[in-house]
């Protein structure tokens, strides 16, 4: 791996870290990190109370840049594993959401809700 994917790739383990931290503070408990499926890849998945979340976090070294980070392509990935997780992490008659967590150096996490509706 060459130096610039593995700075990329600590960046975004560092970014998934935070943005778990982000959510334990809004009263989330996380069940897990990094779960891939042939679908995709969820970076977090969290519950609160009935709602079970699968969360993409995106990490870019500027702010502006996070208007670029997620697209429709991306989150349809997303949703496609979390369909094929929901059985194994989410309880009968839990809410399922796909949520963004975009975060940027010196910034408050930008948490877009509900951000795939399929």
């Amino acid at each position: 791996m060459n130096q610039k994917r593995k700075a990329a790739e600590r960046r975004g383990r560092l970014g998934e870290t935070a943005a778990a931290l982000w959510l334990n503070l809004q009263g989330w408990s996380i069940v897990a990190r990094r779960v891939r499926t042939h679908a995709g890849e969820v970076d977090l998945i969290a519950r609160r109370g009935r709602t079970t979340l699968f969360v993409e976090v995106k990490t870019r070294a500027t702010r502006a840049e996070l208007d670029l980070a997620i697209d429709q392509h991306r989150l349809s990935r997303v949703a496609a594993a979390a369909t094929m997780l929901a059985p194994r992490f989410a309880r009968p008659g839990d809410d399922l959401r796909v949520d963004v967590i975009l975060l940027a150096p010196w910034s408050l996490p930008r948490h877009i809700r509900n951000a795939w509706i399929g």
